[in-house]
């Protein structure tokens, strides 16, 4: 069994060059690094498979497979062919993918690939980032890029810079003046929006509210509509009951006979009957029913 001096110094060896040692350096995940119970355990010249790692680091095998591969370049020492399915890794393989784990939840996936220099089909960019000192060529593109930077800056106006007297550099501060004028543009844009704004809900609501009396009106109107159907219905039937009674007495005065005359010919005195009944309510409906209604509505 390694000890704890053992462990560190054998991690230490295989990663203290590595990008992302760098930001887990100092950290509470570097004790984490040096303290992982697989370490005891575990032979520098044995490769493991997904199962076992998985089951050191207490995850399952897919979350596992699901964070090597977006890091296959540099979890398995910038191979340039990607591993099969049947994955093997080694301490080094290991120990990068334990420091993927510890940041994952701090830089999620993308972060850590921009930590790495890696692009998104998985290959490393040229100009990645490392813990060595970088070189003269990276060093002139580099000032380049904080030139371009510098010079953008100074376009947008929203900047001052000039150099300080006292420190001999150049000193930066915000340009007061054109963040105020920014401000007020900014405020009377939004005054301008929310004067629109209150103008369109006023006419919103008073087109609201006319949509509304107009509903009600046609209702009411609907109802004195249908309440006066009812009321001129009710009357004409009024009307035809009153003319068919009137009919019949009539038809019964002009109509007398005998008992006899009446039994033989029962059948056809009631079709002239009804027919009389008939002619009687068309002939007299009309008339009786204006009168009734000019009664009704006051006319």
């Amino acid at each position: 069994m390694l000890k704890l001096n053992d462990a560190k110094e054998m991690v230490l060896g295989i990663v203290q060059h590595d990008p992302l040692f760098v930001v887990i350096q100092n950290t509470p995940s570097e004790e984490i690094l040096y303290n992982d119970d697989y370490l005891a355990h575990i032979e520098e010249s044995n490769h493991y498979s997904i199962a076992e790692v998985a089951g050191w680091f207490e995850i399952t095998d897919a979350m596992l497979r699901y964070y090597i591969k977006p890091f296959e370049q540099y979890i398995f020492d910038n191979v340039s062919n990607s591993p099969n399915t049947n994955i093997r890794l080694n301490l080094p393989a290991i120990l990068r993918l334990r420091m993927i784990l510890l940041l994952k939840d701090e830089h999620r996936v993308r972060g850590l690939k921009l930590l790495l220099g890696i692009d998104d089909n998985g290959q490393f960019i040229n100009h990645q980032i490392t813990a060595t000192t970088m070189g003269t060529d990276d060093l002139v593109n580099k000032v380049d890029v904080l030139g371009n930077v510098l010079q953008q800056m100074i376009q947008t106006g929203l900047f001052n810079i000039f150099p300080s007297e006292e420190h001999g550099a150049l000193q930066v501060t915000l340009n007061q003046d054109f963040l105020a004028q920014k401000i007020q543009l900014v405020s009377s844009e939004s005054d301008l929006q929310v004067e629109e704004l209150q103008k369109e809900t006023a006419e919103l609501k008073q087109e609201n509210e006319n949509l509304q009396k107009q509903i009600l009106e046609l209702q009411e109107r609907n109802v004195k509509d249908i309440v006066q159907k009812l009321r001129e219905r009710q009357i004409e039937n009024e009307i035809v009951s009153t003319l068919r009674t009137e009919a019949l007495q009539q038809f019964s005065i002009e109509n007398k006979a005998g008992f006899f005359s009446k039994m033989f010919r029962s059948s056809h005195i009631e079709m002239e009957k009804e027919q009389f009944v008939l002619s009687y309510i068309s002939k007299h409906l009309e008339e009786r029913f204006e009168v009734a209604l000019n009664n009704y509505y006051g006319e």
